[in-house]
């Protein structure tokens, strides 16, 4: 009696595991789903159909390397230009964010505040 417990309880386990994979397949979901028991499917509203693509999507499968650009990496010289271009739009932008900031500040000076609520 003894021995033949934990066999019983190793053919159960492997019973039910083999039982609980066979739920994940294709096969039984499908049966489910004509029975009745699974996810109904619903068809898309006309306006959502309508809006999709016919055409394949334009993504790109997993596991496949992105085709090779055609425009190559800027010389030395053309990094430094751009660089120099850059840093140009960065100064422009810093004096004009300090005029405005001096703007608010000599505008806030004529403001007065709020008088207070009667307690």
């Amino acid at each position: 009696m003894s021995r033949s417990l934990p066999l019983i309880r190793t053919a159960g386990l492997g019973l039910l595991v083999s039982l609980l994979g066979a739920c994940s397949g294709d096969v039984v979901r499908s049966l489910a789903s004509d029975a009745g028991y699974g996810p109904r499917t619903v068809a898309a509203p006309d306006f959502v159909a309508e809006s999709r693509s016919k055409a394949q999507p334009d993504f790109m499968p997993v596991g496949v390397d992105a085709p090779k650009r055609p425009v190559r990496a800027k010389s030395v010289t053309g990094q430094k230009a751009l660089e120099a271009e850059l840093e140009s739009a960065r100064g422009r932008n810093e004096v004009r964010g300090r005029a405005a900031a001096s703007a608010g500040q000599g505008a806030a000076a004529t403001i007065k505040p709020a008088p207070a609520p009667p307690q």
